[in-house]
Parts: structure tokens; sequence; C-alpha cells
């Protein structure tokens, strides 16, 4: 096995590639795409191994995987004239390697679920004609379907790769060299300083920090295990209890991936999908999510009427002077990447490009002045280690789901779906969206939120286009139930974290985690009832007024739920609350 020095070294190389491409100009996508890939190979392959066998299989993938995709990048010319279809017999098995090396890359990464969801896909593409029946399709020949796959800019070297390489990379990238710093204090302390000392204020704590930590990693479960550390030991030692404790986090934490400015790689596929600017999905999602943290607040605040819910000690607070420096080391480099997007108008990826430099100069130092050598050279480490994984566990995801979504456009299979949901649901709009929404949270239990949003909106979002729902209402809609499966049972990641760190029953944190994280219930079809939540960037007034209306509504919710209150005054506030979201839209 590598040294950690070596992993740390070749996550220098996918960093510096990557950023290249940022800085110089067109490459051919035939030829970045499937360096992305090649880039990843070995992460999934060799650093992710556990045993000797799958060690020893792993340098086989490996060195297959990177013949395969030199090859492309190699003769990216040639192929860009063949028009997706295989004229030589080799080819054939090149094409095969590639999709082998996918498939195995996402199951080592993210386990079977995916995978077999693509390997189906496969299936179907090379065997549906026959089916008999509306749901088979005429057949396409094989040389013609593993070559749009592998070797034309569809299938997996199509949009969605093109995004894991410009953008969701560079974002992965800043938020290593700012988690290798000392952001995750600065966020710490602010939450501390800001909530410390309210009612319930180490849940209150969680819930902020979670906030501004998954503004950067959107990724719950990272989002648990960082945070959640510092957070669920001083929530416990404050006498709460455990369940309420572990779901406190869990339900923060989730929220991260529908926090911008990276919404777990979400927003950067948006993007792609719906052709809106990224700064145009930021202004959208920034109230619901804001929402979504505010349902958790006030459901704290409802707990605290059962439990005695204490506040952080005065003595565990940091100073004003300490405050000031540590939050410096997450506000120059956002500083930074918000001045990019918004002043000169640079591409989110050019824009975080810059700030990446900002926040490396600040590894530089720490909150007492300049950085000893061996603390530099500890983060450059962490940096490379931590940047070459998550580009490559995201690159995985990403090369698996478009196979998916290949197969969906080659057989035809999406519009098929589309005219299912359309009809089972009699061509009305509220029926579509609770049979997209279960679907949503069946795809999201076995695979990443943002693989079963991809293949969700693949195939729903034409059909609630159809219905009168806007691209972004739609996007932001299937997005958003594509994350449910963080906190609902049975299959709920973040809460099987908490509740491991805090030695509870996980249905026991998983009941109070829905209690908590009702918003992420209600808020997505909020958004349908409301259209006005999510323009903010075209009417802000009506955004916010909307906004306002929601939270009110969330809060007679919240009590309702979880406060103490006798059966009458819960049937109440629940009427309230539903009335103010689904009786009028502002």
């Amino acid at each position: 096995m590598p040294s950690k020095y070596f992993w740390a070294g070749f996550g220098f190389i996918s960093i510096i590639f990557h950023l290249t491409l940022i800085f110089s100009g067109l490459v051919p996508n035939l030829v970045s795409r499937p360096l992305h890939m090649a880039l990843a190979l070995p992460w999934a392959f060799i650093f992710l191994s556990n045993t000797p066998l799958q060690r020893y299989t792993g340098y086989i993938f490996t060195l297959l995987g990177l013949l395969a995709t030199f090859w492309v990048a190699y003769n990216a010319d040639t192929l860009s004239d063949q028009y997706g279809y295989i004229s030589e017999h080799y080819q054939l098995w090149i094409a095969a390697t590639l999709l082998l090396c996918v498939l195995e890359m996402a199951r080592r990464c993210i386990g079977w679920p995916l995978p077999m969801v693509a390997a189906i896909a496969l299936c179907y593409g090379l065997f549906g004609q026959y089916i008999p029946g509306e749901f088979g399709h005429p057949g396409t020949p094989t040389g013609s379907f593993l070559g749009t796959l592998t070797i034309a800019e569809g299938g997996i070297w199509g949009k969605l790769t093109g995004v894991s390489v410009s953008i969701v990379a560079i974002f992965v990238i800043f938020g290593a060299v700012l988690n290798a710093g000392e952001a995750g204090q600065g966020f710490m302390n602010l939450a501390l300083t800001s909530a410390g000392r309210l009612k319930g204020g180490a849940a209150k704590v969680s819930v902020i920090s979670s906030a501004l930590f998954g503004s950067i990693s959107g990724s719950a479960s990272a989002n648990v295990a960082s945070t959640g550390a510092i957070t669920l030991p001083a929530m416990t030692k404050l006498g709460y209890p455990k369940s309420l404790a572990g779901a406190t986090e869990a339900v923060a934490s989730s929220g991260g991936q529908i926090m911008p400015p990276l919404m777990g790689a979400g927003a950067f596929v948006m993007v792609e999908l719906t052709g809106i600017p990224y700064q145009s999905i930021m202004l959208a999602a920034i109230l619901p999510a804001i929402l979504y943290f505010w349902a958790v607040w006030v459901g704290i605040d409802a707990f605290a009427l059962r439990y005695d819910l204490k506040a952080v000690s005065k003595d565990q607070q940091p100073s004003r002077r300490n405050l000031l420096i540590t939050c410096s080391f997450f506000m120059v480099p956002f500083s930074i990447l918000l001045w990019g997007m918004f002043g000169p108008a640079y591409t989110p990826q050019f824009a975080a490009s810059i700030a990446i430099f900002g926040a490396a100069i600040l590894l530089l130092f720490n909150s007492k002045g300049l950085s000893d050598k061996q603390q530099i050279l500890s983060r450059i480490e962490d940096v490379g280690t931590n940047a070459g994984k998550q580009i490559a566990m995201i690159a995985s995801i990403i090369l698996c789901a478009s196979i998916v979504v290949g197969v969906l456009s080659i057989t035809g299979l999406g519009v098929k779906i589309t005219s299912l949901i359309i009809s089972g649901s009699s061509g009305m709009l509220w029926p579509a969206i609770l049979l997209t929404a279960i679907a949503c949270l069946i795809l999201g239990m076995e695979v990443p939120t943002t693989a079963a949003y991809v293949i969700c909106i693949s195939v729903a979002g034409p059909a609630l286009s159809q219905l009168g729902l806007s691209p972004l209402q739609a996007h932001l809609f299937v997005f958003w139930f594509a994350l449910l499966s963080t906190i609902t049972p049975p299959v709920c990641g973040s809460v099987f974290i908490a509740a491991g760190m805090v030695k509870e029953n996980w249905l026991k944190v998983a009941g109070t985690a829905m209690m908590l994280g009702v918003g992420l219930y209600l808020i997505p079809l909020a958004m349908i009832a409301n259209p006005s939540l999510i323009q903010l960037g075209e009417s802000p007034f009506l955004a916010i007024l909307s906004a306002l209306k929601i939270a009110l509504a969330l809060y007679f919710i919240s009590m309702a739920l979880i406060a103490p209150f006798k059966t009458i005054k819960r049937a109440l506030y629940l009427s309230i609350g539903m009335v103010l979201i689904f009786g009028f839209s502002i």
C-alpha cells in the first residue's frame, strides 16, 4: 500500500489538473473527462481497499481503467468523427472495460445499490427489445449503444461528468483547503457566541455550526462526523436526552446538502440540467434552506418545553478576540468567492479557484499567529488527501449515474415513465407530485442524494413541467425529496452515524429526527404551493413575505408535533400551520 505522502502528492496532481482546466481555456471534453476518471481510479480501487484481495484486484482494475481512459483521451479527435458508433472489434472491449470499471468504482465507494440500478439499466438497453408491451424498446445496435455510452460525449462522458470535472471538483478543493485550516473552529466559535447562552443552547450550536460547515462540505455524513464530534458530547454532558442530541445533529447535518453554496454538488448538476445560472439557483435555494434550519430551531424550543435543555456555560464560550480571529479563516475565502461571483461576475468555478488561493495562504496561520512548519506540512497533506479522495468519490457517483441517464435517453424509457406518471395522476399536479415524492424517497434510500436527484429528475422532471411547474420548482422539489432518506427510516444514514456516536437506539433517534426535520417534508411542498418563495432574485419582497408566512406555519406545526400541548391545542396549531402553507399563496 503506498504511503500517506504518496496519496497526498497524488491528490495534488488531481488538484493541479482541475485548477489548470479552469485557467487554461478550452480542453476537449473527450480529453478532460476521461482524465478526470483516470485520476479517480486509484483512490477508488487502491486507497479504499481494506483486504489483500481488494488491493490486488484494485491494481488490476486501475491498470485496465487507466489504459482505457488514456486511449479515449489520446484518440479524442478520431472518436469525435465516429459519432458514438464503435467501428472496430477491439473498441467493444474498451467500452466493456470502461463500463465495468465505472460500476466497480461506484460499488467500492458507495456500495451495491447505485451500481445495481446502473447494471439493470445496461441490461435493459441491451435486451429491452425482448420485453413485450409498452415498456420494451425497438432495440439499438450493440456498437451504437455501447459507443454512445463510452466513446461519445454522452453516457459516461456526458454533461453530468462535465459538471464533476469543471465545477464540483473545484468546490471540493475549496472545501478541503478550508477544512484543513481553522475555518471549522471559526464556525464553532460563531455558533457558540450566537446561540450558546440561549435555552437549548448546545442543540442550537449544533444547528448553526452544521449549517455553516455543511455549506462547504455538502455531505451529511461528513457533517455529522465532524461537528458531531464536538456538539454531541456537549449535549449529552448537559443532560440532553440522547435521542434528541443525536436527532439534532443528524437533522442539522442533513441540511448541509440544501444550504448554498455547495448543496452536496446538487446545485452544479442543476445548473447543467436546467441552464439556469448558478447565482440564480443559489438565490432561489437560500430562503428554503434558512426555513429548514428555522424549523429545527423552533423544534428545539418545543423540546425545551418538555425537557430542561441547558445553555452552554459562559467559560466554554470563546472570547471576542478569538471569535474575530477564527471567523476570518472562513470569512476571507467566502468574501473572495462572493465578490468573484457577484462583483466581476466570474463563473462560479473561476471565483472558487481564486478563493482557493486565498484560503491556501491562510493555512500559513493559526489563531495564535504564524503556524509552525510541522503544522503547515500536516495541513498540506490533509488538503491533498481529502481533495483527491472526495473528487474521486463524487466522480464515481456521477459516472455511474450517467450510465442510467444515458440509457434512459437512448432507449426512450424516460419518456415512457413520464407518460406513466401523467396518466397515473390523471393529469393533475398534486397526485403527480405525490408519485414523484414516493419515487424520490424510495430511490434516495438506496443511492446517494445527488444520484437519486439526477435519476428522478430525468424521469419525473418532464412530467412535472408538463403539469405546470417551472423547471426550477421541479428540480428543487425533486432534490429536496431525494434527501428525505437521510433522516427517514428504514435507511437513514445521518441517523445511523449520530445514533452510534451517542450510543442510542437508532429508531428513537429517527423518530425524534423526523419531528425536528419536519421542514424537509413540508418545505418542498411549500415551494409548489408558494412559487414566490424561490423567486428571491426576481421578486425579493414577495419572496421574503412568502418566507415569513411559511416560517410562521412551521412554528405552529413544530409546536403541534413536539410541545407538550393538549390534543385540542395540537390540532388547532396544526390546522393553522397547514392553512398558512397550502390555504393561500403570496
